[in-house]
C-alpha cells in the first residue's frame, strides 16, 4: 500500500473511491434485478441479516460481543429507522421506476444532509460547497425528468420516484443523527447494532409476507443478488470510505456520491445494451462538474483529523 504523505497514495485513495461509488452504483440494477423475487421488506431482512452474519465475526474478534446499554441501545434503535425507510423505499421504488432515476435521486442526498446538518447539528455549509451541491441537485433533476422542461416544470415524478425521495430524505438524516448520537464506541460497533436491530424491525415488517412464501419456489438470484448487496455494497464500501476519510477527508469522499447516476448508467448499457439518451448527457455532466468543485483540493494531505470525525465520516 503507497505512504499515506506521498501524491501516489492519494491517487491510490481516489482509485478505492471510485471503486467504493461503483459498488453503490451497481446495488441499483442488482436491487432491481431482485425486486420482483420477493417483497421489499423480505429482501431487506435477508440483505440486513446477511450483512449481521458477515458482519459478526469481525465484532467478536476484534471487540467481543457484549449487549449494549439501554442509552445505546435507543441510539442504534433511532438510528435503524432512517437506513431501513432508505432500503425499503429503494425495493418499493424499483417496482415502479428505473434503477437509473433512482440513482439520480440518490445524488440529492448531500443536500438533504446539508439541510438536516443544519438544523440537528447547526454545521454550516461553505460557499464553495453550495455551489457544488446546487449543482449536483440541478444534475440529478435533469436526469430523472430526461432534461424535458415541461416535465420539470409541472414536477411529474413517476410514483417510484415518489417513494425514493421519501426513503432519500430519511437517509439525508442519518449522517446528522450519527453525529448527534454518536457516543465514542468503535464506529464497526455501532454499525453492526445498527444493522442487527434493523433486520430485527424488518423481520417483525415482513412476517405476514415470510409465513406466506413457499421458499422453495424463491429463485436462487433473490438469495444471491442479496449476499451481494450484504457484502459488496454494506460490508466493503464501509471499509472503502474509512480508508478514504483517512486520507482524502470527508468532504471529498461523500462528493464522489454525485457520480452515482454516472455509473447506474454505464452499468446499465453493460448488463442491458440499449441506445444512448442524449438528452441525459448535460445532466450527466452537471453531477460530475458538483462532484469535482467539491473534490478537487490539490493533493495536499491533512495533516490531522479528530478522532471522531474520522470515525463519523464513514
Amino acid at each position: 500500500m503507497p505512504s499515506v504523505n506521498t501524491p501516489r497514495s492519494q491517487l491510490y485513495a481516489h482509485g478505492l473511491m471510485l471503486l467504493m461509488i461503483i459498488l453503490v452504483a451497481s446495488s441499483f440494477p442488482v436491487a432491481a434485478l431482485i425486486t420482483a423475487d420477493l417483497p421489499p421488506a423480505v429482501l431487506m431482512w435477508i440483505r440486513f441479516s446477511m450483512a449481521a452474519l458477515l458482519f459478526t465475526p469481525l465484532i467478536l474478534i476484534r471487540y467481543r460481543l457484549h449487549l449494549p446499554g439501554l442509552k445505546q441501545l435507543a441510539s442504534y434503535t433511532l438510528l435503524s429507522i432512517p437506513l431501513v425507510t432508505f432500503f425499503w423505499c429503494m425495493f418499493e421504488a424499483l417496482r415502479h421506476t428505473t434503477a437509473l432515476n433512482t440513482g439520480a435521486l440518490y445524488t440529492l442526498v448531500p443536500a438533504i444532509t446539508a439541510v438536516f446538518a443544519g438544523l440537528i447539528n447547526r454545521e454550516s455549509t461553505d460557499r464553495k460547497r453550495l455551489i457544488g451541491l446546487l449543482t449536483g441537485t440541478a444534475g440529478a433533476l435533469w436526469i430523472v425528468f430526461g432534461g424535458e422542461f415541461a416535465a420539470l416544470s409541472q414536477l411529474q415524478l413517476n410514483k417510484g420516484d415518489g417513494i425514493f425521495l421519501v426513503g432519500c430524505l430519511f437517509m439525508g438524516a442519518y449522517s446528522p443523527l450519527v453525529r448527534k448520537l454518536y457516543n465514542e464506541e468503535p464506529l464497526e460497533v455501532m454499525t453492526f447494532w445498527v444493522i442487527l436491530i434493523g433486520s430485527i424491525w424488518l423481520l417483525l415488517l415482513s412476517l405476514p409476507d415470510i409465513q406466506q412464501i413457499h421458499w422453495p419456489d424463491v429463485s436462487y438470484r433473490a438469495f444471491t443478488g442479496a449476499l451481494y448487496l450484504a457484502l459488496f455494497t454494506t460490508l466493503i464500501t464501509f471499509y472503502l470510505v474509512q480508508f478514504g476519510t483517512l486520507r482524502l477527508g470527508a468532504t471529498r469522499v461523500s462528493a464522489y456520491s454525485f457520480l452515482t447516476p454516472v455509473f447506474v448508467m454505464i452499468l446499465n448499457q453493460l448488463i442491458s445494451p440499449a441506445p444512448f439518451i442524449w438528452s441525459l448527457l448535460p445532466g450527466l455532466l452537471l453531477v460530475s462538474l458538483a462532484m469535482l468543485l467539491i473534490q478537487w483540493e490539490g493533493f495536499t494531505i491533512p495533516r490531522s483529523y479528530d478522532r471522531k470525525d474520522q470515525q463519523l465520516s464513514g
